[in-house]
């Protein structure tokens, strides 16, 4: 039996101390091409599916979005570009994905409506009832304990808020899955060596995807933690998929 103490780091098994630091140390790695490699890798289409997120959250006016593990900001500008009224506080453990984030040119015009945080996903440094909407893209996978980060966006949200989770997920069809393991672990490791010199960072990135339950599964976890009315949408064929769920 695997000792509660631990977890998984990749396919390796770690003790759940280490695991943070670890996670750490691969974004502190990549911080200043991890918008490009996110191109890189997906072609783009990573654009699209943050895209469909929009479309389905449909940001309104008035609004305050925490964005979790959202360092370089992408989420929080479309959020803000589609409710130029509204607020965003965008919360990284990696103040390095954060100082590129607040780089950006976005970040900049958008000044006065954003706020930039490091804090832990598992034990946010807000008050409870604080915000209307919550989001996390690519970032739920890495949190050592999910069930804790989700327990804390519950804590966080108002009453009649609203989650919001973008993440790589499994692919129903078993001869795609199969073909998108090739590209993954043949393609994507030496594309991060070459274009930020890191081949381990994107091998660990990859393997993560491979532990992280599919779509059903971490529906189930979402309720477990109080959450209503959850649904999801899968997005390339399952590649990926956005998970919703509201504090009812």
């Amino acid at each position: 039996m695997t000792d509660s103490r631990q977890t998984h780091f990749g396919f390796r098994t770690v003790d759940e101390d280490q695991k943070a630091g670890m996670v750490h140390g691969v974004f502190s790695s990549v911080a200043s091409r991890y918008d490009l490699m996110n191109d890189l890798m997906s072609g783009g289409v990573h654009r699209l599916w943050k895209a469909a997120l929009m479309d389905w959250l449909a940001p309104r006016d008035g609004q305050h979005l925490l964005d979790v593990a959202g360092g370089t900001g992408d989420v929080a500008f479309r959020f803000l570009d589609r409710a130029p009224g509204a607020r965003v506080t965008v919360c990284d453990m990696t103040e390095s994905m954060l100082v590129e984030g607040r780089k950006r040119a976005e970040a900049v015009e958008k000044a006065e409506r954003l706020a930039w945080v490091t804090g832990d996903a598992m034990a946010l440094p807000f008050a409870d009832n604080s915000f209307d909407r919550y989001t996390i893209s690519f970032g739920i996978r890495n949190v050592t304990r999910i069930p804790d980060a989700l327990a804390e966006a519950y804590r966080v949200l108002r009453p009649g808020g609203r989650l919001m989770v973008l993440e790589f997920s499994q692919i129903p069809v078993p001869a795609a899955q199969w073909a998108y393991d090739r590209y993954s672990f043949n393609v994507i490791p030496a594309m991060g060596q070459a274009v930020t010199g890191d081949r381990d960072s994107y091998q660990y990135l990859v393997e993560s995807i491979r532990k992280f339950p599919d779509q059903e599964a971490f529906a189930q976890m979402i309720r477990a933690a109080g959450f209503g009315r959850v649904q999801w949408r899968n997005l390339s064929l399952g590649i990926a998929a956005i998970h919703s769920g509201w504090k009812l």
